[in-house]
């Protein structure tokens, strides 16, 4: 076998590459195969608050949510470079006793009448992906354009395969608990909101929320579970504005700047870290399965991966 890498991690999105960055930065040889460029996979249509929603398992979202924290906390002090900016919102209707032990690590949460008031890092995705690939070449590592079919592709020239294919997992492992989870958003001109709302309700898949972005203002939104349809429906657009306008009226008359949709990769066990061996002698080190939550916990389930390549 001629090898390329010491580790081929396969999946460009953010888990994917957080991935790659721990690992090179560990001194391996590290390539990601991808076959979409960073900015067309479903992270760079997240619309990016920290916060363990729509995740599973509870006993360890925890943990990896808390590492990923502390992470973007450091990133924040250089927000036009990584694309991280601390921001203080309101989670509707919240409450302390309704979240796990991890909510003791939040610093500056507070409970009001309206629900949790608290300072979170949010994301501005296209620039962080951008950052993650510049710090992967850093460290070594590079990226390359590459569909793939199967895992042994990757083995053939790697004695190690770290799978973050996220969506694609359905096919490529095969695992048929990993279900698509539709996320339907609308960005608008902001009129002036400087803090981010959030409300769902985990019965209804229709959720209500407004993030301030760099040169926009990000409506959302939908979770829409087995629902693989890309392309925005004008209806729920509408339904999307009128929900956030009932928040702050000053969004109904905010000028749409685009649609975006993303399908979340959702699975029914929750987030898979682990390893196998594949036909040959390759280790196959899996890390998908994290719903809406994948910038959540991307730091915390890069490590637990990067420990199982060893």
């Amino acid at each position: 076998m001629t090898v390329v890498a010491d580790v081929i991690v396969v999946g460009g999105g953010v888990v994917g590459l957080t991935t790659a960055v721990t690992l090179a930065e560990r001194g391996l040889r590290v390539r990601v195969w991808s076959r979409d460029p960073a900015g067309a996979t479903t992270s760079a249509v997240a619309g990016a608050l920290w916060w363990p929603y729509r995740i599973e398992p509870a006993e360890r979202v925890g943990d990896w949510s808390l590492e990923t924290l502390a992470v973007y906390e450091e990133l924040a002090g250089a927000p036009e470079e990584t694309g991280v900016r601390r921001v203080p919102g309101l989670h509707g209707g919240e409450r302390f006793a309704a979240l796990g032990e991890w909510a003791a690590g939040l610093k500056d949460a507070v409970e009001v009448p309206e629900g949790l008031r608290v300072t979170l890092p949010l994301l501005d995705m296209p620039v962080h992906l951008e950052w993650l690939e510049r710090r992967l070449v850093a460290a070594g590592g590079a990226v390359e354009r590459r569909a793939v079919t199967g895992f042994g592709e990757a083995a053939a020239v790697s004695p190690a395969v770290v799978n973050c294919t996220g969506l694609g997992a359905r096919e490529l492992v095969p695992d048929a608990g990993v279900r698509p989870v539709r996320g339907q958003l609308v960005a608008v001109e902001n009129p002036g909101i400087e803090e981010w709302y959030t409300e769902a309700d985990p019965a209804s898949a229709a959720t209500t929320y407004f993030f301030p972005q760099p040169g926009r203002l990000v409506l959302g939104g939908t979770a829409e579970a087995d629902d693989p349809r890309t392309e925005p429906d004008p209806d729920t657009a509408r339904e999307i504005v009128a929900r956030c306008a009932r928040i702050r009226p000053e969004i109904a008359g905010a000028r749409v700047l685009g649609h975006r949709v993303g399908l979340r990769p959702a699975r029914e066990a929750g987030v898979r870290i682990e390893a196998e061996t594949l036909p040959g002698g390759a280790l196959l080190v899996h890390n998908y399965g994290h719903g809406g939550a994948g910038v959540t916990v991307a730091w915390g389930c890069a490590r637990a991966a990067a420990a199982l390549v060893g």
